[in-house]
């Protein structure tokens, strides 16, 4: 009989490839998988899976820890939502290629764009490198608890070929730094990069408050980053397109930017994938874009949509800021503990004239309507009116600020206020997920770190989406989770339970998946904190063929890999 490192006995196993799930087992040796199904033998560790769901670890494909993994090996909050692979450098703000003159503008764009403390960045990182093959070398030896790729930015491009020319936006660049950025791009797929990203989304801003790089780049720019994509079959082009347009009525720049990803991708046989949510001001936009996605896929294009399990939110609370910080009393208090704050508002006349600035001064009217209570100890994220700020106010008969210091007062200052700015409907979240084009993403695990708390996507795909609405099944929410992600991204030997793949693995008690509430903590180099959030009902999930966190906790195996493009790490084990 057979000799293992860990067998898993006794387990539903949902193996990542959309098949019915099936009673059986899992063996591990040597990091991989070698069988799944009844499997007899003996092993040095033998795991009871009994009720519990046994799934190929998660594939998030749209995360920011490209800082945080230097002093965080375990890449946490995605760590305790069974991740088990990111991909970092979306967007287009990378940390290489670069300059020795210019790594604190690359921090300080990352701060801008991504919320990311510039001083953590630059205290937490070595900065021994400067293409993007020497930071992918000092990625891999880095210890790592979960595997990491990434991609490189256009935004680190611009800055190495162009330097501070790049930031006016009228300026495009010339043959010869272009062909030096389409060179980076070929030293970064050579060395294993995943591909090319870039923003062109208005919102993405410097420091000084200009589009960052590349927001105005022209289509000869473009396709010549993306050219060497093609050369080398490898890899994929993502973006933050530019879908925002004053006339809810005229598509007309959508679907140009939807003509010119879908060109890119037929000219270089490469998928390309774009940030994709419903906007407030454009309620039906999103379907309007996924029918001109779905066109130009149907001639040929390769084009993904990438979106998000609920409402992208920003929070409020004690812990962070409020919602009435425009207010000179509120904003004066950003600098107080939370205990210190919650005594502000238990005391009679500060309270008075916090409410009377708030009055007189609060919320804008188009968000009103989307200040929802996010309390524990199972946090609800739909955006049910009866949470509102406005309803709750309009059913006690007092002001918003009333509310607001109500139910921080009632919860000692651990509730917060969701403020879903992007996918504000779940109607809207329910078509995108229903559509086989879209592909799961935008957790931004690791960015706006003072202000959304979205890594926990997974569990509350599987909590939400399947336990309580049975929108597809179990299932197909882990296909969504790992081999669609981990294909889409040529990860091939992740995101699937099956012989030969690297056992990254999920047991997880699906009857007891919950949501821990977000909370606040100070635990960033120079002292930064951040959002983080756990989650109750991961047993066990396993990288690389060892126990990486059991029950909600670090065992403290740091054996994750660097994911490199082109590189089937089956033939390096």
């Amino acid at each position: 009989m057979s000799t293992y490192d860990i067998l898993i006995k006794n387990g539903t196993v949902v193996d990542g490839t959309g098949a019915p799930a099936r009673h059986g087992d899992v063996a591990i040796s040597d990091g991989h998988i070698v069988e799944v199904g009844q499997v007899s033998g003996s092993a040095a560790r033998v795991i009871d899976a009994a009720g519990r769901l046994v799934t190929p670890g998660f594939v998030d494909i749209h995360s920011h820890l490209d800082a945080q993994f230097a002093w965080d090996p375990i890449g946490s909050s995605s760590c305790w939502h069974g991740v088990t692979s990111v991909v970092v450098g979306n967007c287009g703000v990378t940390f290489a290629p670069v300059r020795p003159d210019d790594h604190a503008k690359l921090a300080k764009l990352m701060e801008s764009v991504e919320d990311i403390p510039a001083k953590a960045i630059m205290s937490g990182l070595k900065w021994n490198w400067q293409t993007y093959g020497e930071y992918y070398d000092a990625l891999d030896a880095s210890p790592k608890g979960i595997n990491v790729g990434g991609m490189v930015g256009h935004c680190a491009l611009r800055y190495y070929a162009m330097g501070d020319r790049c930031l006016d936006s009228k300026n495009h660049p010339t043959d010869d730094e272009l062909a030096l950025m389409v060179a980076a791009v070929d030293e970064a797929l050579a060395a294993g990069a995943l591909g090319v990203s870039s923003s062109r989304i208005l919102g993405h801003r410097t420091p000084e408050g200009q589009p960052v790089p590349g927001t105005f780049a022209e289509k000869r720019e473009l396709f010549a980053l993306a050219y060497p994509l093609g050369v080398r079959g490898r890899g994929l082009f993502e973006l933050v397109p530019r879908f925002e347009t004053d006339d809810p009525a005229n598509w007309a720049k959508s679907q140009r930017e939807i003509d010119w990803m879908a060109e890119m991708s037929r000219v270089t046989g490469r998928p390309v994938t774009y940030s994709f949510f419903q906007f407030p001001h454009l309620p039906t936009q999103y379907r309007a874009v996924l029918e001109m996605t779905r066109r130009c896929n149907a001639a040929g294009a390769n084009v993904r949509p990438q979106t998000t399990a609920r409402g992208i939110g920003v929070l409020f609370g004690p812990q962070l800021r409020s919602p009435f910080d425009r207010n000179p009393a509120w904003r004066a208090m950003r600098k107080l503990t939370v205990a210190e704050k919650l005594a502000v508002y238990a005391d009679p006349v500060r309270r008075a004239e916090l409410v009377r600035e708030a009055n007189e001064n609060g919320p804008f009217a188009d968000e009103l309507e989307r200040l929802y209570v996010l309390e524990g100890p199972d946090p609800d994220y739909t955006p049910d009116r009866a949470r509102s700020l406005p309803a709750l106010a309009a059913a006690r008969g007092v002001s918003l600020a009333d509310v607001y210091i109500d139910v921080m007062l009632a919860s000692e200052g651990t509730a917060f206020i969701n403020h879903p700015h992007l996918n504000p409907t779940f109607e809207a979240v329910e078509e995108m997920l229903s559509d086989p084009m879209v592909v799961l993403g935008l957790a931004d695990s690791g960015a706006h770190v003072g202000q959304i708390m979205d890594a926990s996507q997974p569990t509350w795909l599987m909590s939400y989406w399947v336990r309580k609405r049975g929108l597809f099944g179990i299932e197909e929410a882990i296909r969504r989770l790992t081999s669609d992600t981990a294909s889409l991204f040529g990860i091939s030997d992740r995101g699937r339970l099956a012989p030969g793949a690297r056992a990254d693995v999920n047991i997880i008690d699906f009857d007891r998946l919950r949501l821990h509430m977000p909370d606040f903590i100070h635990d960033f180099p120079a002292g930064a904190g951040r959002l983080i959030q756990k989650a109750d009902g991961y047993d066990y999930t396993l990288v690389n063929g060892q126990v990486f966190m059991e029950g909600g906790e670090h065992t403290g195996a740091l054996v994750g890999e660097l994911l490199r493009s082109g590189v089937d790490l089956r033939a390096r084990a």
